[in-house]
């Protein structure tokens, strides 16, 4: 009797794993970007500011960035439908949400950890200074960041800024 409960209750458990694992990796497969959901990200994106790679951000973080377009660091960059299903599909997250409270603080790429060790030789004087006018502008230095090439070794200091 207990080795037919036992064994009865190791098969619920299998079941229930792999019925989590089928749902898993349908959900990945589902988000997995593609070669139009790139192009989408890059033109609705990319005409704006770099078009950043999604490993710069956590996917609730991007899914908080693509529900606030509306109020995009500033700017109206709400997307139809369509383009902010692509762009979410590229950026591995799910749908959008539809109401994110104002008062949610956007997530900042500079200001991530692995974004301020990364800089923390750069001063901000050289972030204000004319040539760069922003940290997150990355293509004043990283000549490859339109491509997702941000390789420290590809970096190209402006004229009149410098390197701690």
């Amino acid at each position: 009797m207990i080795h037919t409960l036992h064994s009865s209750v190791i098969t619920i458990a299998i079941r229930a794993l792999g019925a989590t694992l089928a749902i898993a990796t349908t959900a990945a497969q589902a988000a997995a970007p593609t070669p139009a959901s790139a192009s989408t990200y890059q033109e609705e994106c990319g005409s704006c500011h770099t078009a950043y790679p999604a490993r710069f951000l956590k996917p609730a973080d991007w899914t908080t960035v693509l529900g606030t377009l509306d109020r995009h660091y500033g700017a109206d960059a709400t997307l139809d439908a369509t383009a902010a299903g692509e762009v979410a599909r590229h950026l591995g997250v799910g749908s959008p949400p539809a109401n994110v409270p104002a008062a949610t603080a956007l997530p900042r790429i500079t200001r991530s950890g692995w974004f301020v060790h990364e800089h923390d030789e750069i001063s901000a004087a050289t972030f204000k200074s004319s040539a760069v006018r922003s940290a997150a502008n990355c293509s004043a230095c990283h000549t490859g960041a339109d491509r997702g090439d941000f390789d420290e070794h590809s970096i190209r200091m402006p004229q009149g800024t410098r390197h701690e």
